[in-house]
């Protein structure tokens, strides 16, 4: 199976930093206000999930969520989690360390899209 979202080496040290501090982690791409669509992540459980929300896979033990409407406009692409210096405008435990999430995207092939793991609403999870 392809996953439908992935991490960079550098946003796994972040996380790793995130999780001595903060424990449990969990992203959310809302594609609303502040950063606009870029990956916010939270102590898990801190942001309310449903059924609105899709679950698209898991990245270094945090579960990843994602609007269902924003998944419409993403459903073809596949996720990369990667982290830039500068400080985003959003609530997002990275924040203070002045870097951020952010997200690349690349579409999948034909092919690919027989391929892809499953996604379950986010109440399911």
């Amino acid at each position: 199976m392809i996953q439908r979202v992935k991490i960079t080496d550098s946003a796994i040290a972040v996380i790793d930093t995130l999780k001595e501090k903060h424990g449990k982690l969990m992203f959310h791409q809302s594609g609303g206000c502040c950063d606009g669509s870029s990956p916010m992540c939270f102590e898990k459980g801190e942001l309310m999930i449903n059924e609105t929300d899709v679950w698209l896979g898991n990245i270094h033990g945090c579960d990843f969520y994602m609007s269902s409407d924003q998944f419409e406009y993403w459903k073809h692409t596949q996720l990369t989690v990667d982290v830039v210096e500068g400080r985003g405008a959003s609530f997002s435990l990275e924040i203070p360390m002045g870097i951020r999430f952010v997200i690349k995207s690349r579409i999948y092939s034909e092919s690919e899209m027989n391929e892809l793991s499953p996604v379950h609403s986010g109440e399911t999870i």
